[in-house]
């Protein structure tokens, strides 16, 4: 595989590699070429080509709306393309679903969990090719192969269990399972390393690698740049729907591949060590003390003052996201208190919560946040429609003029107001999302993995926009796996471990190291000692790689 271990080179116009240059290994398993898909009149990719190898790793990557999620969908039959063809091994194919690419041997792991949660596990690895026996369903065969097969991904589990049961990442991985388990001669990897933790991480590229080894191509597509110069060989780049760059990732600086998926330089959002300073004898926005939830969350106390960025750090299972909604009231607390301004929520509902001006952004938008039947202006003004409507008549006039605001105010790349929201790409729906919110003009905001899925560029304006809502005075709780966007975010950080509070780092002990013993639940080095130099806990870039904000 490739690696990159080089410094930086000074960010411009990149080194112009000839498009689609590669190294010759052989005949190409899949050639996509002349690629043009529009929807509505929105050119979503424009003469887009895709050249893709065996038992190489080709990462594919831009901002959101680049045309990533599109191109993808060509590939694997749920959209069929306005003009271009698709070559696999060496034959023209028209894929008219995502079935007829699956059986075609173009496998697919989506970055939300594409699964049926009511079915077990077992049925969801063989749904469409269930082993049987005498015409019947072998359910005893079923799941023992299911078993051995999960065991080898990491995932201990009674697989007759509904999937539903299952964190995110032991879904991901069983979706890893199903896509690969099938004698694949692409497969595509869409943020697949967004809901792991390390373990299932490790085991993911391992998977890559067997893969590669057996001579599959695979198509990887994230937003982490030390996962695509450790695991990808070629990239190609897109933005705003065409292909700027293609050709091998090592000898490609990653400013330089920064630079060539925003078309321009990646500013930092905000200078390392700048913090808010909140009014301290000021009562807090908000307060909760002894936040419990049974097996989840242990006596967790909050402070979020007025101005002020709270980060809330630990590791997948802390009880981060558990907090947040106990807090809400999106999941019953069995015992602690929470104010707002120093009265007490008595009634502990997301509805209640909303009406003291607590709003709560969720982990997942597809599941929790977006409404993907309805438009965008539908989905931004859901909330506000009471405070939009008078004497049971909804204004369209208000309607416009708040849309038309948080439109242009969070940049939401979108045809038209009245365009579907499951067809804006994940960065731009997570910013309707926090539209929706923000048209409340809430006292206290709480933000559940805010950027995740999000390519750098909107990571950028996303954190930018948390910055000014807290100068502008309001309370913002910062949930996030990223230990680089706590430090660089929070001006404190409150970290969790088995849903109990091990942790509060103040000031200067903002920073990685601290961080990384916080989240370990490690002592502290000595006062005064220097930490390393080296600087490889969480949050320290790569080499020469300080402007990249993503993983």
């Amino acid at each position: 595989m490739a690696q990159a271990d080089r410094p930086d080179e000074p960010v411009g116009t990149p080194a112009k590699q000839p498009v689609g240059t590669l190294v010759d290994i052989g005949a190409p398993v899949l050639v996509a070429t002349g690629i043009d898909k529009s929807f509505a009149g929105v050119h979503a990719l424009r003469d887009v080509g895709l050249t893709l190898r065996p038992g190489r790793v080709h990462a594919l990557v831009g901002e959101n709306g680049a045309g990533k999620s599109t191109l993808i969908k060509v590939l694997t039959g749920v959209h069929r393309p306005d003009a271009g063809r698709i070559e696999l091994a060496g034959a023209e194919r028209e894929f008219r679903t995502p079935l007829e690419a699956q059986q075609a041997g173009v496998s697919t792991i989506h970055q939300e969990v594409n699964l049926v949660p009511m079915m077990s596990v077992a049925r969801n690895l063989y749904l469409g090719r269930e082993p049987r026996r005498r015409g019947l369903l072998d359910l005893r065969r079923m799941h023992r192969e299911a078993a051995e097969l999960l065991v080898r991904y990491g995932v201990d589990t009674d697989v007759a269990r509904p999937l539903r049961e299952l964190g995110l990442g032991a879904q991901q991985m069983v979706a890893l399972a199903r896509a690969v388990q099938v004698d694949a001669r692409v497969v595509v990897m869409d943020e697949p390393t967004s809901s792991l933790e390390p373990r299932e991480v490790d085991t993911l590229f391992a998977v890559v690698r067997d893969l590669t080894a057996r001579g599959t191509a695979v198509v990887y597509v994230s937003h982490r740049t030390d996962e695509l110069y450790a695991l990808c060989d070629d990239v190609t780049v897109l933005r705003d729907g065409r292909v700027v760059h293609t050709g091998e990732l090592a000898p490609l600086a990653r400013r330089d591949l920064v630079a060539l998926m925003l078309g321009r330089t990646l500013v930092a959002a905000r200078a390392r060590g700048t913090r808010h300073t909140p009014d301290a004898d000021a009562p807090p926005a908000l307060r909760a003390r002894g936040l419990t939830v049974r097996h989840r969350v242990h006596g967790v106390d909050l402070d979020i003052h007025r101005g002020e960025v709270l980060g809330l750090g630990g590791l997948l299972g802390s009880g981060r996201s558990e907090s947040a909604k106990a807090v809400v009231g999106a999941l019953g607390a069995d015992a602690g208190r929470v104010e707002v301004d120093g009265r007490e929520l008595t009634r502990r509902s997301p509805a209640a919560a909303i009406r003291a001006g607590v709003v709560l952004l969720p982990e997942d938008r597809k599941a929790e946040g977006i409404v993907p039947g309805l438009s965008v202006r539908e989905n931004i003004v859901l909330a506000a429609l009471p405070r939009l409507s008078r004497a049971g008549l909804v204004s369209r006039a208000r309607q416009d003029e708040v849309v038309e605001k948080f439109m242009a105010r969070l940049r939401i790349k979108a045809a038209s107001p009245d365009q579907k929201v499951a067809d804006l790409s994940g960065g731009n729906q997570q910013k309707v999302l926090l539209a929706r919110w923000l048209c409340l003009a809430p006292r206290v905001l709480l933000l559940d993995e805010p950027t995740r899925g999000i390519d750098v560029g909107a990571r950028a304006e996303v954190q930018t926009l948390i910055d000014e809502l807290a100068a502008d005075g309001l309370g913002v709780l910062l949930i996030s796996s990223d230990a680089e966007e706590l430090i660089a975010g929070a001006d404190r950080v409150l970290v969790l471990k088995d849903g109990t509070p091990v942790d509060e780092l103040t000031g200067d002990r903002v920073n990685p190291d601290d961080l990384l013993a916080a989240l370990s639940h490690e002592p502290r080095p000595p006062s005064g000692e220097a930490p390393d130099a080296g600087g490889t806990g969480p949050g320290a870039p790569a080499d020469g790689d300080e402007t990249d904000g993503a993983r």
